[in-house]
C-alpha cells in the first residue's frame, strides 16, 4: 500500500487520491481488504489535513458493542450519542462542547445521502440513524470543525460519513435474543452479476421493550437491494433502502416524582406519548478515474415521514388535558453532489483542484398539534415549507515538499425559505484553510481555519417579528499533532476554538430549538490508539471543552448567565479488545459523559455518568460464532441525559422547576447466533 506512503510517490492518480484527496472506501477496494484482514487502524499520517480526521474500519466497528444504531458514531473520538426517549427516535449528541440536540452542527451522510433534516418539526439537523444496519458499514470517516469545502450545513462541530459496502466476504444470517424483549434477526449476502456487477441485500427485524414499566414496543422492519458494478474509484452503483418503526416512549420524568416515590426510576408520566416513523430512498453514485483526473457524482430521492407524540411539562399549560403536543412531519428530499478533480504530480510536488456543486430540495408538511392520548384537540401551526440550497465549492491542495502539503478551500451557499406565502434567502461564502508540517520521526503538525454556518429553521426564518438569521456563521481555528513515533501507538492531540454567531438553543419543555445569542467553545481532544500485540489493541480518548455565550447578556452578573445550558465540559473512554488466535475473542468498554450546567448561571448542573459495556464471542466453528454482548455491566443509576425546565405533576398546584432526567437502560443482556454461508 505505498499509494498511502507519505514519503513515495507510485503515481498521480494513487499519489492524489490517497495522499491529496482521500475517498470513502468500500469493502471490495484493495486497502479496504487489508484492514479487514489486520484489523489494525489506518495510519493517517500523510493523509489527513487535521488532527480531527480519521476513518473506523468495518473491523473496528464490530469490535463495538452498541444498545442502539446512533451509537456507532461514538467510534469518533470524542463524540457520545444518547437518548431521551423511545428507541425510535433519533439520538441525542455531543461533542466539541456542544449539546448537538438530535444532530445539529454534526452533518451526516450514508453513502453521500444527507441525513440531517432540515426545518424539522421536533428539531433543526434532526438525525435518525435507525435505518442503519451496522453489519453494512464497511467504514466512518470523519472530521471535525469547518475546515472543508466539501461539508457546508451542520458540519461547525464535526462530519461523519457512513459508507455501506458494495460486496459482503460471505452472506450471513444472525439471531439476537436479549432481556426486556428484544429480539433482532438479520439476513444479509451478495451475489455476482455478470463479469464485474453485484447485488447486495439485507433484511432486518428488531423489537425491543426497554426496562421501562410501559414497554417501548419498538417494531422496526429495515431493507437494503443494492447493485454495483466496479470499484469505488471506477464503478457505479443504484441502491434502495427502507425503514419502518413504530414505538412508545418513556421520556424524561422530573427528579421530584421519584424522590417522593410516585415514580420509579423506569416510570413515566404520559403514557401515551411515543410515534412512528418511515424513511424510503434511491440514490446512485458514479465515479470515474484515470491519471489527471477524477469525476464523482451522486443523486438522492428520500421519503421521511415522523409522527412524534411528547409530553414534556404534563399539566403546566393545560391542566385538565395535559401538555401533550404532536410533531408530525412529511417531506420528500432530492438533491446531486458532482465533482471533478485535477491532479498532477512533479517530483516531490504535487497538486490538486477540485471543483464541486451541490443542491438540494426539501418539500415539508409538519405541524405543531395540541393532543391527548395521542387525539388532536387543537392545531397550534401548520406549515408548507419549501427549503432549497445550492452550492459551488473550489478545493486546491498543494503538497509543497516532502514535509509540507496544504489546502484551501472557499465554498458559497446560496438558500432559499418559503413558508406558504412567505420567503427569505441567504448568500454565504465560507473560506478555509489547512496546512501540515512532516512527518518528522513520523509526527506531523496541523494548523487549520475556516469559516462554517448551520442553517435555521425556515419557520424562525420567516417570522414576521424578530426574524432568524437564515445561515448562522462558525469560526474556527485548531492546532494539532498526530504521531505514531512510537511503535503500535497512534497519539492525536488537537487544540481548537469555535465561535458561532448564532447558538441554537434546545427548549426543554416545547421539544425545539431556537436561535440564541453567539457564543464561542474552547477545548482540548488527546486521542490514543494502542496496539501492543497482534492480539490486543487499546483505546484511550479524552475530550475536554468551555462554553460561553457572547454578546448581551453573556457577561458575569448579567440576567441570564453565560453559560450554555447542556454543553457537556468532558468525554472519555477507555477500551480494550482482545482477538487471539483462537476461537475466543472480547471487548470492553468504559464511557464517561461529564457533568454540564443545565442553567445559563451555572446554578443548577448535571451529574457525570460513567458506564462499562462488553462482548464475548467464541467461534464455534469456521462458519458459526456466538456472542454475548453486555450492557451497564456495573448497573450504574445514571442519566442518560438531564434538563432543567418548569413542569406540574398532576395534582401540584403550579409550576415547578425541577430537574428532568431520562435513566440510561439498566444492566442488560443480548445473545446473538451469527453464521455465514
Amino acid at each position: 500500500m505505498s499509494s498511502r506512503s507519505p514519503r513515495r510517490w507510485p503515481g498521480p492518480a494513487l499519489a492524489l487520491a490517497g495522499l491529496l484527496a482521500p475517498v470513502a472506501a468500500y469493502a471490495d477496494d484493495p486497502f479496504m481488504q487489508r484492514v479487514l484482514v489486520e484489523g489494525a487502524r489506518a495510519s493517517q499520517l500523510g493523509v489527513a489535513d487535521s488532527a480531527g480526521m480519521g476513518s473506523v474500519s468495518q473491523r473496528q466497528l464490530e469490535a463495538r458493542t452498541i444498545y442502539r444504531p446512533g451509537e456507532l458514531l461514538e467510534a469518533t473520538p470524542g463524540l457520545v450519542a444518547s437518548q431521551h426517549s423511545g428507541e425510535g427516535k433519533a439520538n441525542q449528541f455531543y461533542l466539541r462542547g456542544f449539546n448537538l440536540d438530535h444532530g445539529t452542527d454534526l452533518r451526516t451522510s450514508v453513502d453521500g445521502m444527507p441525513v440531517n433534516q432540515r426545518s424539522h418539526a421536533h428539531g433543526q439537523g434532526w438525525t435518525d440513524l435507525n435505518f442503519i444496519i451496522p453489519e453494512l458499514v464497511a467504514r466512518l470517516d470523519y472530521s471535525k470543525g469547518p475546515y472543508n469545502a466539501s461539508t457546508g450545513d451542520f458540519s461547525s462541530a464535526g462530519d461523519t460519513a457512513i459508507n455501506y459496502s458494495n460486496r459482503l466476504p460471505q452472506d450471513q444470517a444472525s439471531a439476537t435474543a436479549g432481556q426486556n424483549g428484544y429480539g433482532r434477526a438479520l439476513l444479509a449476502g451478495s451475489r455476482e452479476s455478470g463479469d464485474s456487477g453485484s447485488w447486495l441485500y439485507a433484511l432486518e427485524t428488531v423489537h425491543n421493550d426497554g426496562p421501562f414499566t410501559r414497554g417501548d414496543n419498538y417494531r422496526k422492519l429495515n431493507a437494503v437491494l443494492r447493485y454495483s458494478d466496479g470499484f469505488a474509484n471506477n464503478g457505479y452503483s443504484i441502491t434502495a433502502m427502507a425503514y419502518r418503526g413504530a414505538w412508545n416512549a418513556t421520556d424524561q420524568i422530573p427528579q421530584r416524582a421519584v424522590d417522593s416515590g410516585l415514580l420509579g426510576r423506569f416510570g413515566g408520566i404520559d403514557l401515551t406519548d411515543g410515534g412512528q416513523a418511515r424513511r424510503f430512498s434511491l440514490s446512485a453514485a458514479w465515479a470515474r478515474s484515470d491519471e489527471k483526473q477524477t469525476t464523482r457524482a451522486n443523486a438522492y430521492i428520500i421519503n421521511n415521514r415522523l409522527e412524534l407524540f411528547s409530553n414534556f411539562t404534563y399539566f403546566l399549560d393545560d391542566p385538565l388535558h395535559g401538555d401533550q403536543f404532536a410533531q408530525p412531519d412529511r417531506r420528500l428530499t432530492s438533491g446531486f453532489d458532482v465533482s471533478h478533480s485535477w491532479h498532477d504530480h512533479m517530483d516531490d510536488m504535487a497538486w490538486s483542484t477540485t471543483l464541486g456543486l451541490q443542491a438540494q430540495n426539501d418539500n415539508i408538511f409538519n405541524a405543531l398539534l395540541h393532543t391527548e392520548a395521542r387525539q388532536v384537540l387543537a392545531t397550534v401551526r401548520a406549515d408548507h415549507i419549501v427549503e432549497t440550497s445550492a452550492a459551488l465549492y473550489l478545493q486546491q491542495r498543494l503538497r509543497v515538499t516532502p514535509w509540507l502539503r496544504g489546502e484551501a478551500g472557499v465554498r458559497l451557499d446560496r438558500y432559499r425559505f418559503a413558508v406558504g406565502d412567505v420567503r427569505a434567502g441567504e448568500t454565504l461564502a465560507s473560506p478555509s484553510i489547512s496546512l501540515a508540517f512532516g512527518p518528522w520521526s513520523r509526527t506531523e503538525f496541523y494548523l487549520n481555519a475556516g469559516h462554517g454556518f448551520h442553517s435555521n429553521d425556515a419557520r424562525g426564518v420567516t417570522q414576521a417579528q424578530d426574524p432568524a438569521t437564515p445561515l448562522a456563521r462558525s469560526r474556527g481555528l485548531e492546532f494539532g499533532l498526530r504521531s505514531e513515533a512510537v511503535k503500535g501507538l497512534q497519539t492525536v492531540l488537537a487544540l481548537y476554538r469555535l465561535d458561532f454567531d448564532s447558538e441554537l438553543v434546545y427548549l426543554g419543555d416545547a421539544g425545539s430549538t431556537e436561535a440564541g445569542r453567539p457564543s464561542r467553545r474552547y477545548g482540548i481532544e488527546f486521542s490514543n490508539y494502542y496496539k501492543p500485540f497482534k492480539w490486543l489493541s487499546l483505546d484511550a480518548d479524552l475530550a475536554l471543552a468551555r462554553g460561553r455565550f457572547r454578546g448581551t447578556g453573556a457577561a458575569p452578573g448579567d440576567d441570564g448567565g453565560n453559560r450554555i445550558p447542556g454543553a457537556i465540559e468532558g468525554v472519555a473512554q477507555l477500551a480494550a479488545t482482545v482477538t487471539p488466535a483462537g476461537p475466543w475473542s472480547g471487548a470492553l468498554r468504559l464511557r464517561w459523559f461529564g457533568p454540564r450546567p443545565l442553567v445559563e448561571d451555572n446554578s443548577v448542573r448535571s451529574k457525570a455518568s460513567a458506564t462499562v459495556n462488553g462482548r464475548l464471542a467464541c467461534k464455534l466453528a469456521s462458519r458459526t460464532t456466538l456472542e454475548l454482548e453486555g450492557f451497564n455491566l456495573a448497573n450504574r443509576q445514571v442519566s442518560a441525559i438531564d434538563y432543567f425546565y418548569e413542569s406540574r405533576l398532576k395534582g401540584e398546584t403550579g409550576a415547578r422547576a425541577d430537574i428532568h432526567f431520562h435513566p440510561i437502560e439498566a444492566r442488560s443482556f443480548r445473545l446473538s447466533l451469527n453464521h455465514a454461508f
